[in-house]
């Protein structure tokens, strides 16, 4: 984290003058070592930008007050990270961080006495959040450190919500898959064998425990960051999916009321938060109120108005209420006439209305039935609905349109 503390650069000005023009001294070769360190400023971020330079002293003070003679053996760069490396040649060194800009009479922090071994790695840190150093600094630059430190702190906290929300929502996110998948996965482990009431307990025991996961942990994070949208949003998802759509009526409407209320509202949360409430007034049997929910959905996320009144449809099919099925199917259909489940959950709802021919004793199909059937047919005519479709127009003497050949029963 970069601060900028424009007091504290300043201030501290060391007892060291720059050695006296001369000519160069004839220095024997010695070897050489490797240096590295790690600044950290009196905030406690690393400290970027300046330089650490390794001077040596090749004369000592000739009188009181009088500073000795140094030579520069190595200025090495501060990184963005707060970490520098180098080589010097081997021996004692006073070391000095400057920032930049800082002119050469003008010190950060320095370290004295410093040992670089021969052919070895020496790391010399800087931290200037020691007290010692801090207690040197005016009491204006010490008041406006605490303050600092004290939103680091408080930003600190905040992300470590933060990445404990992630994970859970990355957890959600497998979890609501887990349960979409769940007959599969119960399938899987009965057995195809296995009776279909079995498979169908299984089924269940999966999505329960999946969802009830789902809703103590975003009750848990809902809690903790009641302003994120996202996680009421799920908590609505977890109590639909274990029936209880009172409270999820609640926690879909808090969704809605944080994302609005929000700098920058999210479309993908308002139409989740809008066709969760749906889903919840469609299982309680509130055709109207679901249909303006879902159509709110719609109007929120207009991408996913297509998806929004499929799920519509297939909820109202799961219900048993045929009317409000053929009526969200049909305007689904308008919205994605290729999806050929729409023209089969058409069909199903109005095959409900089919009478018996008592000459025949051929069911007569409503208007608009076998159409759907057909179309459906044409669209999948491998799809998993396939054979009922065929069954039912064959019950009906109706010729198939469409190239599905099924098999030999």
């Amino acid at each position: 984290m970069k601060r900028n503390l424009s007091l504290w650069l300043g201030v501290l000005a060391f007892s060291l003058v720059p050695s006296l023009a001369q000519q160069p001294e004839q220095q024997p070769a010695v070897p050489m070592g490797k240096v590295h360190g790690h600044l950290i400023n009196p905030t406690g971020a690393p400290q970027s930008g300046g330089a650490v330079n390794f001077m040596q002293i090749t004369r000592a003070a000739s009188g009181p007050g009088l500073s000795p003679q140094t030579a520069d053996r190595g200025n090495f760069k501060v990184s963005d990270q707060g970490d520098y490396t180098g080589e010097v040649p081997a021996g004692t060194y006073i070391v000095i961080y400057r920032t930049d800009g800082m002119t050469p009479d003008k010190q950060a922090d320095r370290q004295d006495s410093v040992t670089v071994a021969p052919n070895a790695d020496t790391a010399v840190d800087f931290d200037m959040s020691r007290p010692e150093y801090i207690n040197k600094l005016p009491p204006e630059e010490q008041k406006q450190l605490d303050e600092i430190r004290q939103k680091n702190s408080a930003a600190l906290k905040a992300n470590e919500v933060i990445k404990g929300l992630n994970a859970d929502l990355k957890t959600v996110t497998q979890d609501v898959h887990d349960a979409d998948s769940a007959s599969a996965t119960a399938e899987q482990q009965l057995g195809a064998s296995a009776a279909k009431a079995d498979i169908q307990a299984k089924a269940n025991d999966i999505r329960t425990a999946k969802y009830t996961e789902i809703e103590s942990l975003m009750t848990k994070d809902a809690t903790a960051k009641p302003d994120a949208s996202v996680l009421w949003a799920q908590l609505g998802l977890a109590q639909n999916g274990l029936k209880k759509y009172d409270d999820a009526l609640v926690s879909y409407k808090k969704a809605l009321d944080v994302d609005l209320a929000s700098k920058k509202p999210n479309p993908a949360i308002q139409g989740m938060a809008n066709a969760g409430i749906g889903e919840a007034l469609a299982r309680q049997g509130k055709v109207a109120e679901a249909n303006a929910a879902y159509d709110a959905a719609a109007k929120a996320n207009p991408s996913q108005g297509a998806f929004y009144l499929r799920n519509e449809a297939v909820i109202f099919f799961q219900q048993g209420n045929q009317d409000a099925q053929v009526a969200v199917a049909n305007e689904a259909i308008q919205l994605n006439p290729n999806d050929a489940l729409l023209y089969y959950l058409k069909g199903q709802g109005l095959v409900s209305k089919a009478t018996i021919d008592p000459k025949t004793q051929r069911i007569v199909l409503p208007p608009e039935c076998a159409e759907a059937y057909q179309k459906y047919l044409e669209l999948a005519p491998t799809g998993p609905y396939a054979a009922d479709a065929k069954g039912i127009l064959d019950q009906a003497g109706q010729k198939i349109t469409s190239s599905f050949k099924a098999g030999k029963k």
